[in-house]
């Protein structure tokens, strides 16, 4: 399949949202990078629209139609009727003025083919063949079933789509013309490279928004008053059904839309729940008003809606017939390569990641995938990876940090900017004299230390490093240093403990000033002894002095 949507390797931050709303599940991560595996995806867009990052992109093809119009032929638009809701104040006759500036031979709206293809949907109800029949409008919706539920292909309406029809119609009255689809949704482009010879090209509301932009051009306000455009209701929820004459007591007919709601939906059906029923189906929420290529500023349901609604006149068009032949379309099974993992190889990556209970399986749903399951058959498909899982993670980080913290030689005492404990390890209370940190949680650090040096970092927001301490009430000495967190709002403290090292430099201090007064009484008997034999070892006693001498200063300097 080709590829439609790409992501941006640059840009992806590993936040899994696209996963979480993709329907289908057909993202696979990868060295921390997101790609969509295009032989599953149905080109909903949901993955382009929730992204945060705007790390996926809409293949762009501007230069192709730019070809086709350099080509000599003649190249006629087909514009989706959701451009009034994307375009504000244009109307039918704006944009054939704008895309004539293009370079394009002539500009009609696909509503016209709408037009077509709900006389048709009435025809397939009055036959009464079908027991179920799920519009063909939507082409995610088609794929959806094609690749994942081919139980209900037959169910699905035989159909032109309101862009196939058109771009027929349009292709009869003029046989040398190429047409070019024009609207928001990205599966149209899929739709017209599957079924090749109607639709040579299709671009998005964006593309053609980039286009104009490009060569500034701008919508001029020319009003159009039409009353016979009752199928401009189409690309909204429930359009269909509002375009349509049809009074058969045999079927209801119901509008469903939303991706969710219409693999609701086709469950029900192929379970055998629904009887005589005319469903349409739409993959966006509003129908095609929101499709993933309208302008992120125009994406407001209920104003597109009204848009839409006051554009649209009370009647149809007057547009000939294509036959039946013409309007049949063969929407056919689309296999899938994938392998369901057994549940043994599952149980082997949970266990992985920790879980070996079913109350271990949280389905927190935070990798994007609805349970910790269908995450683990993603890991053994090569869609996902073990560190996707959040609470995962979370455990081996703290269970990391635990560690170096338990088992540091140093101890460690939180704080937080209210200077009250957050968190002590076994070193601190060691040190502390704490028998049970959970007396002294959330506790003011006042109650077992000093805060001073906490205070004055937290005042001058400067971290401070190796200040050596006295804790007289432990009767201990510590170099301590304190850091301040500013992003979590914390003051951490590091105590070392060198209360040894100080007692054995005291007992050295000691010893060195009982050296220093021995050395002090033999020089002074020796000056003594130097009066009385000054005469006979003179020389000899003053070098003993300066010996000596030396030897306490020694002493003293250590």
């Amino acid at each position: 399949m080709p590829e439609y949507i790409k992501f941006k390797k640059s840009n992806c931050k590993n936040c899994y949202k696209c996963i979480r709303h993709c329907p289908v599940k057909s993202i696979r991560f990868s060295n921390h990078q997101a790609n969509i595996v295009e032989d599953e995806c149905i080109l909903c867009g949901h993955c382009f629209m929730v992204c945060p990052q705007n790390a996926k992109e809409i293949r762009n093809d501007i230069e192709k139609v730019k070809a086709l119009i350099n080509s000599g032929q003649p190249i006629y638009a087909s514009i989706a009727p959701s451009f009034v809701a994307n375009y504000v104040g244009a109307s039918i006759k704006s944009m054939e003025k704008a895309l004539k500036k293009l370079g394009f031979s002539g500009v009609s709206e696909t509503a016209l083919g709408a037009t077509l293809v709900k006389k048709r949907y009435e025809e397939l109800i009055y036959a009464g063949n079908q027991s179920i029949i799920i519009s063909s409008c939507c082409p995610s919706v088609n794929l959806l079933i094609q690749k994942y539920y081919p139980e209900a292909l037959a169910y699905l309406a035989d159909v032109l789509s309101p862009m196939e029809a058109h771009c027929e119609w349009i292709k009869a009255a003029h046989p040398n013309a190429k047409t070019v689809f024009i609207g928001p949704c990205i599966a149209k482009k899929s739709e017209a490279e599957q079924y090749l010879g109607t639709v040579d090209c299709v671009l998005t509301f964006e593309e053609l928004s980039e286009w104009l932009e490009d060569e500034k051009i701008t919508f001029e306000p020319i009003p159009d008053t039409s009353a016979n455009s009752r199928t401009r209701l189409f690309p909204t929820a429930g359009g269909i059904l509002r375009t349509m004459d049809c009074d058969s007591a045999d079927y209801e007919l119901v509008s469903v839309d939303g991706i969710e709601n219409c693999i609701r939906a086709i469950k029900d059906i192929i379970n055998g729940n629904l009887k005589k029923c005319f469903i349409e189906m739409s993959a966006c929420e509003g129908s095609c008003i929101g499709g993933p290529a309208m302008a992120k500023n125009h994406r407001t349901p209920v104003r597109n809606y009204l848009t839409v609604n006051r554009y649209a006149g009370k009647k149809d068009f007057n547009i000939a017939m294509l036959s039946a032949e013409k309007m049949k379309k063969d929407i056919y099974y689309i296999g899938l390569n994938s392998d369901t993992p057994n549940d043994s190889a599952i149980e082997d990556v949970l266990k992985k990641m920790g879980k070996t209970k079913p109350e271990h399986e949280l389905n927190c749903g935070s990798c994007g995938y609805d349970s910790c399951r269908e995450k683990a058959a993603a890991v053994l498909l090569g869609k996902a990876d073990l560190t996707m899982c959040l609470p995962f993670l979370k455990e081996k980080a703290e269970s990391f940090s635990d560690n170096i913290i338990n088992n540091t030689p140093n101890g460690v005492i939180v704080l937080n900017e209210s200077l009250e404990i957050q968190q002590l390890n076994s070193m601190a209370q060691q040190i502390l004299n704490i028998k049970n940190a959970g007396d002294v949680l959330g506790e003011h650090a006042v109650r077992v230390i000093d805060p001073s040096i906490f205070l004055e970092v937290l005042e001058s927001g400067e971290n401070q490093y190796d200040k050596h301490l006295y804790l007289a009430e432990y009767e201990k000495y510590v170099v301590q240093t304190v850091l301040y967190d500013k992003s979590y709002h914390i003051l951490i403290g590091i105590m070392r403990d060198i209360t040894d090292a100080e007692k054995e430099r005291a007992k050295k201090d000691m010893i060195n000033q009982r050296a220093i007064e021995i050395t002090d009484k033999v020089v002074e008997k020796q000056m003594r002894v130097v009066q009385e034999i000054a005469s006979l070892l003179g020389e000899t006693t003053a070098e003993t002095k300066i010996a000596l001498t030396k030897l306490k200063e020694s002493l003293g300097d250590e």
